[in-house]
């Protein structure tokens, strides 16, 4: 489709520097086409507010604020923290936000006869991919645009100059112009100092976390608190029956409070670069840590150690941009089957940093006290003499063979 051609533009908008130089940007480059800047709520918080009149001021010609808080968690963090799927120790806040956002960019999109949706993704990272891959799953023939593969800009501090030279209003300087990505799961934090693997991110430095503070600012004294699961699904923390919604915005102060969720990472990205950032996980970590307790007095060995080997699997396509993809729904089935018993409860005690474990019921529980016992059982330790001639049989045929003795 030709440049003249495209009318009308779906833009995923943020609010940010990316994609707040690009609405004039199209304007100047796609010979004025009308801008529907949309911004998927995804839990930003304060980053939402006054978005409307910024995208108006900066040529939109209306901006739509959709609220994907409730689809988000059920529909994407929980099948993820389900699967106990997690990329190289990240717990994917960005990657299944993207598939969630980008629906809602092609409904959008669709409804309002738009020719393209354009996004702000740099041509470095995982994000374009995520984007696209949604689009092309949902809305095959719809045209994208991604100006940062097609501008003369070359980095954030062209970027600044070129918002100042149009009027366009920032929040950020260039002295704090961390790239950040905050939802109501994570913030992520890159850029700046962070480009330097070899420097400890400053943790202490007033201003820099925003969802926890350092393990070294967080209480002397531990905080306990208990979790319960029905099918593998958070229900009520404490006791108090809350939505997972609910549960993970109260999770995200009790473990912020006490420095749990930060996660250093030199990870692996799609398009084959290594990238070092900060991740702040708070409520998120704790799931985790939960669930994954909860799961080890639920599932039996063959499952669990199955279901381990195909979380990598599931994080590798959620990361990747895969999440549409027949893989990653038939996987999700597969999950769903294994926590038809991950009910019961979990107590945790969170100390500077630390999740740690304090117990675990389960009114499916396969832990046995009465046969793992050291003290007297009905298990028969005799038992395990025919087992282990069984079972060590072709070791030894082998040793056997090979001393000539067969």
């Amino acid at each position: 489709m030709a440049k003249k051609d495209i009318h009308k533009i779906v833009l995923a908008y943020s609010g940010g520097l990316d994609t707040s130089v690009i609405i004039p940007w199209l304007k100047e480059n796609y010979d004025d086409p009308e801008i529907i800047a949309v911004s998927g709520n995804v839990g930003q918080d304060d980053e939402l507010e006054g978005l409307e009149e910024k995208a108006l001021k900066t040529g939109a010609s209306k901006c739509i604020v959709a609220d994907l808080t409730d689809e988000y968690v059920n529909d994407y963090i929980m099948p993820c923290l389900k699967a106990g799927a997690m990329y190289e120790e990240y717990l994917l806040g960005t990657s299944h936000a993207r598939p969630c956002i980008a629906k809602k960019l092609v409904e959008i999109a669709l409804e309002e006869g738009a020719d393209a949706i354009c996004h702000g993704c740099t041509g470095k990272g995982n994000d374009q991919v995520r984007f696209e891959l949604a689009v092309k799953a949902l809305a095959p023939t719809m045209k994208i645009i991604a100006p940062w593969r097609e501008w003369s800009i070359k980095s954030r501090e062209e970027e600044i100059d070129y918002a100042e030279a149009h009027n366009v209003p920032l929040r950020i300087n260039r002295e704090t112009n961390y790239s950040k990505d905050k939802n109501l799961w994570h913030l992520s934090h890159e850029g700046l100092d962070l480009e330097d693997p070899t420097l400890e991110p400053q943790y202490d430095k007033p201003g820099f976390l925003e969802m926890s503070v350092s393990p070294l600012q967080a209480p002397d004294t531990p905080t306990y608190l208990t979790l319960d699961f029905e099918k593998g699904v958070p229900t009520a923390l404490n006791g108090e029956k809350m939505t997972a919604k609910e549960i993970i915005l109260a999770l995200n102060k009790l473990g912020g409070e006490n420095g749990v969720g930060l996660l250093d990472l030199v990870e692996n990205r799609l398009v084959g670069m290594k990238s070092h950032g900060l991740y702040e996980t708070p409520g998120g970590a704790i799931l985790y840590k939960a669930h994954q307790y909860l799961e080890t007095v639920t599932l039996d060995k063959q499952t669990a150690h199955e279901k381990e080997r195909l979380a990598i699997t599931f994080a590798e396509l959620v990361y990747n941009g895969q999440w549409f993809s027949p893989l990653r729904k038939a996987l999700s089935a597969f999950v769903d089957a294994t926590q038809e018993k991950v009910t019961g409860t979990v107590k945790l005690k969170l100390y500077k940093g630390n999740v740690i474990k304090a117990g675990v019921w389960s009114p499916y529980t396969l832990y046995s006290e009465q046969i793992c016992t050291f003290g007297e059982s009905d298990y028969n330790q005799a038992d395990a003499t025919g087992f282990i001639n069984l079972y060590g049989l072709p070791t030894q045929v082998q040793a056997l063979s090979e001393q000539g003795m067969l």
